[in-house]
């Protein structure tokens, strides 16, 4: 069988397999609302993190309470609930979370009556995210309360840093910088009243990146590296794959036909071949989904001597996702042929202009799929897992005696 390499690439969308707007806590600085938004609507994640941004300094920090809103009411990818429907229950962090609005809210009363600046302005919609901020704190998923710890790390190194001297050097120059930034906006002299927004604004940023520096460095690290561990494990479960698609199952077929050297001899050279394409052969052109299937049908009939009825309608040219589909149709087609007992399998092809399903079916033994054994990773990971991580989805339906039927449905970009 002719097999074509995929390269991962880890910056592609993914877009959600049922068309809703949800968090997508895997890509998340924070909550994963604005990579949620750009997977829905097909955006570059960058790009939306950027829009978000501006609209928090346009709205005079309503985007912010907006933002953390999404996170506490919009559910994660792969969940059914969003993190507000746990919370309702959580009686005490309701108590909490009313508790800190309230007195944020009587602290800037307070406030706005001796000064009512720009800076309360921006404090007023952030009663709203201090009480959802409390929410979420206390019943997000563990890997989500990681995000919000990040967040608190400035003011635990500050409190912590007077033992290191250069800390205590960066933070006491931060704070005079800031200082002098906010003195000098709140300045009236007339002669500086042209330079004022400029230098004061200057001064303030200075001052937030010589205190927030080092973390904001740390935390674009740790993304690196949460990236690139990710990028790892994706890799492994597809090599785990591809060994289970042609070593180990050529393998058990050999077993099978250790009587016959000439058969044994066959599949070894296929098998070489196969290996000799996926370690040396590089990348081939790329075809379609219908020649990959009918590559699937020639094979499959050459191994296990049955005949394979395959219908197309429409194609398509093959892309990462829809080389995961044929991998996967392979499988349950290989699956039929090994262990349904019928010497006719029938493979339905359909190919939409947004989705593209495979239809696999034998009526042959059929088997109770509650009944697999765990350590049998053929349709737990080379059908379900293999379309799970390209967005995907696979239908199992069986019954001994009854026969097979595998559907197979991947999303078109």
């Amino acid at each position: 069988m002719t097999r074509r390499r995929r390269r991962h690439d880890p910056f592609r969308v993914h877009q959600p397999p049922n068309g809703q707007l949800c968090r997508d806590p895997a890509q998340r600085i924070a909550g994963g609302v604005a990579a949620g938004l750009a997977a829905w609507k097909g955006y570059n994640v960058t790009t939306v993190r950027i829009v978000f941004v501006l609209i928090a300094v346009v709205t005079s920090g309503t985007g912010v309470a907006l933002y953390v809103g999404a996170w506490l009411f919009l559910p994660a990818a792969g969940q059914d609930g969003s993190i507000a429907r746990k919370a309702r229950e959580d009686a005490m962090g309701i108590a909490l979370a009313i508790g800190l609005a309230v007195l944020l809210t009587l602290v800037l009363l307070v406030g706005g009556v001796f000064d009512d600046s720009w800076l309360a302005t921006w404090a007023w919609p952030q009663v709203f995210s201090v009480a959802a901020l409390t929410l979420i704190w206390r019943n997000a998923p563990t890997e989500e309360q990681s995000s919000l710890k990040r967040m608190v790390e400035p003011l635990e190194a500050a409190a912590g840093a007077s033992g290191n001297k250069l800390s205590v050097t960066r933070i006491v120059l931060a704070g005079v910088l800031l200082i002098a930034g906010v003195t000098w906006l709140a300045s009236d002299k007339k002669e500086i009243a042209l330079l004022r927004p400029l230098g004061a604004v200057g001064l303030v940023i200075a001052a937030i990146v010589l205190l927030l520096g080092p973390w904001w460095l740390r935390i674009g690290r740790d993304l690196v590296e949460e990236r690139q561990a990710r990028i790892r494990l994706q890799e492994r479960a597809e090599v785990a794959s591809r060994v289970h698609d042609s070593v180990l199952q050529t393998l058990a077929l050999i077993q099978r036909q250790a009587d016959d050297p000439q058969k044994v001899i066959a599949l070894a050279r296929v098998q070489e071949r196969e290996l000799r394409d996926v370690l040396f052969g590089g990348p081939k052109p790329a075809g379609t989904v219908a020649s990959a299937l009918r590559d699937v049908q020639q094979d499959v009939e050459a191994r296990y001597g049955v005949q394979v009825e395959m219908v197309t309608v429409g194609d398509c040219n093959m892309t990462e996702s829809a080389g995961a589909l044929v991998a996967a149709a392979r499988e349950a087609t290989v699956n039929a042929a090994k262990w349904s007992g019928v010497t006719v399998i029938s493979l339905f092809a359909e190919i939409e202009a947004d989705v593209a399903s495979v239809v696999v079916r034998d009526r042959g033994k059929g088997f109770d799929p509650s009944s697999v054994p765990a350590d049998r990773r053929g349709v737990a990971e080379s059908i379900r897992g293999r379309m799970t991580r390209f967005g995907g989805t696979a239908v199992i339906t069986s019954a001994i005696g009854e026969g097979t039927k595998v559907t197979l449905t991947m999303p078109r970009p």
